[in-house]
């Protein structure tokens, strides 16, 4: 349970309890805004996490009705579904997609490569290093970035080295689990491409 902050004190950032007169009107106004811009966030991303359940809910109920419609007994693998509109204005998309890691064995992908590097150290492309340092480089979880490594199998270089690098890269690939995806377009304008609707802010 968490420490209770005495009336007339605010918890700062490093965890000290500071008297609010003491506490500038700027500095206020910014914890105001940040925690109203906060909880209107949370508020949508409830939002999206409900829209998400109703379709997927919606959209099984769907292949169930035309499964028995057709008399068919569906089983296995979860599939892809794409749903379009009467005038085909819009569509929805149901995808899954495999989670995918590194088991041990990439660790000797990254050596065979750090060989490379340093055999090549001379006259070598620092474009290259730059590539190999952001492919694995981990997130905030401390994971490695699976399509940063990925991209490393698209180069094509000529080195026995190399080349027993990224077989190590392709036996260190693990199915880590499937996540499913909804997505929703919209038809622009005159029947052309489709257009997604975005949900996130970086998209909107």
């Amino acid at each position: 349970m968490a420490d209770l902050i005495p009336e007339g004190y605010w918890r700062n950032a490093a965890g000290h309890l500071v008297p609010i007169e003491q506490i500038s009107d700027h500095d206020k106004l910014r914890d105001q805004v940040t925690r109203n811009l906060v909880a209107q966030a949370q508020a949508v991303n409830e939002q999206l996490v409900a829209l998400k359940k109703r379709s997927l809910e919606s959209i099984a109920e769907l292949v169930s009705i035309s499964a028995a419609r057709y008399e068919i007994t569906l089983g296995g693998e979860k599939g892809n579904v794409q749903l379009t509109s009467f005038d085909g204005e819009y569509k929805v998309v149901r995808a899954y997609a495999e989670r995918l890691a590194f088991d041990e064995a990439i660790e000797a992908a990254k050596a065979l490569i750090n060989s490379c590097i340093i055999r090549w150290s001379e006259g070598a492309n620092p474009h290259i290093r730059a590539l190999i340092d952001r492919a694995f480089r981990t997130d905030s979880k401390g994971q490695i970035k699976t399509a940063a490594v990925l991209e490393l199998l698209r180069l094509q270089i000529d080195d026995p080295e190399w080349k027993s690098a990224m077989q190590a890269i392709r036996d260190s690939i693990l199915t880590a689990g499937t996540a499913v995806y909804v997505r929703f377009y919209k038809r622009g304008a005159g029947a052309g491409q489709w257009d997604a609707i975005p949900l996130d802010l970086a998209a909107a």
